[in-house]
């Protein structure tokens, strides 16, 4: 056998062992590739054990990603779950001006059924002019802008804020809230601000015109000068009654108003209170009078407070009805509890008023 048959032999022969390891190898990967998608990597067939460190590489890879697929998961359903709860509104728009995102407080706030925001315009989704304005504005300068605006039917207020969205740009991000709770509670804020202004500056104009009429000789006729004395006391009540309200109302909203309950009498509590208002009644020219019988069951109060509450309560009457009324003071039992009520033939709270006499500065 020659030099070149030898050497086309040897050639021949590489190439049969090439094309069967080829082969082998082939099936083998095709194998794993089965493997892979049926997600078994750990039970590998017995035959790729030579690719062992390319399946440990893999494998190492997968639960990496599955350890950071579940934690993003997990983030996404947080981030969920404060969308839905939020109350404030949260809508996403796209660069085409389109809703991709709404949260239910968005469709409460902007009374749009669930669904409905989703696909439509901002424009459509917004409404109101002054905040639609404040969304193009945002587009067009790229900055953050805020808008309010009055809901007439729902005698509401709605703030708007836009901010470019950072991660999609051309977007969107606008936050809705609901401001009509706190410009009602502005209101009352100022409301009381004024009323406290006027109450307090009535008698002390009373005072003044008082004392200086006092001082230009009312105090030398004893008659007018009793009767002038007696306007001043009423006057200095009335101003200790409204600073003893202010220090009242700052000792409960600290939690500074402790209550120290005990069994006391109904009838005790009214006949307390009925004389310690006695005599503004009569300086009113009205007739203070209690019903209340002394065999009513003992309840549990704080004296002091209960006491003050039905003080409160009478100096109300009294300042309301006009001279020659009437104030009463009753309670009685009205099933596991004992009823407290002050009565007045006043002209009264108006209707509009008395599901709020309870709200803070009103």
């Amino acid at each position: 056998m020659t030099l070149e048959h030898i050497v086309i032999l040897i050639l021949l022969l590489t190439v049969l062992y090439l094309g069967w390891r080829g082969f082998v190898l082939t099936r083998r990967l095709r194998t794993l590739s089965h493997a892979l998608r049926d997600s078994d990597i750990l039970n590998l067939p017995a035959e790729t054990v030579e690719l062992s460190d390319l399946f440990q590489a893999i494998d190492t890879f997968s639960r990496r990603f599955s350890r950071q697929l579940a934690s993003e998961r997990a983030e996404h359903d947080r981030m969920s779950a404060v969308l839905e709860q939020i109350s404030d509104g949260i809508l996403l728009a796209n660069e085409s001006d389109e809703v991709e995102f709404a949260n239910p407080a968005a469709h409460r706030l902007l009374d749009a059924s669930a669904g409905k925001l989703v696909g439509g315009s901002v424009a459509a989704a917004l409404r109101y002019h002054q905040l639609i304005e404040a969304w193009q504005e945002s587009k067009e300068t790229q900055t953050v802008k805020t808008s309010v605006v009055e809901i007439p039917r729902q005698r509401g207020f709605l703030q708007i804020v836009v901010a470019p969205d950072q991660f999609a740009p051309g977007g969107s991000l606008l936050l809705v809230q609901d401001l009509t709770r706190l410009r009602q509670l502005e209101t009352a804020r100022r409301d009381f601000i004024s009323n406290l202004s006027h109450e307090i500056r009535t008698p002390l104009a009373s005072l003044k015109a008082l004392t200086e009429t006092l001082q230009d000789g009312a105090i030398d006729d004893p008659p007018a000068a009793e009767r002038f004395l007696a306007r001043i006391v009423t006057e200095v009540d009335a101003l200790t009654q409204m600073a003893q309200e202010l220090l009242d109302l700052s000792r409960i909203e600290s939690g500074q108003a402790a209550l120290e309950l005990e069994s006391v009498s109904p009838h005790k509590i009214l006949e307390r209170a009925a004389e310690r208002m006695r005599t503004q009644a009569e300086r009113a020219d009205l007739q203070l009078t209690m019903d209340c019988s002394s065999e009513l069951p003992a309840v549990q109060a704080d004296l002091t407070r209960i006491e003050q509450v039905l003080v409160n309560l009478i100096h109300n009457a009294i300042k309301f009805t006009s001279p020659g009324g009437s104030v009463s003071l009753s309670a009685e039992v009205d099933s596991d509890n004992v009823r407290f009520a002050v009565e007045d033939t006043g002209i009264g709270i108006p209707s509009r008023d008395i599901l709020r006499i309870f709200e803070r500065f009103y």
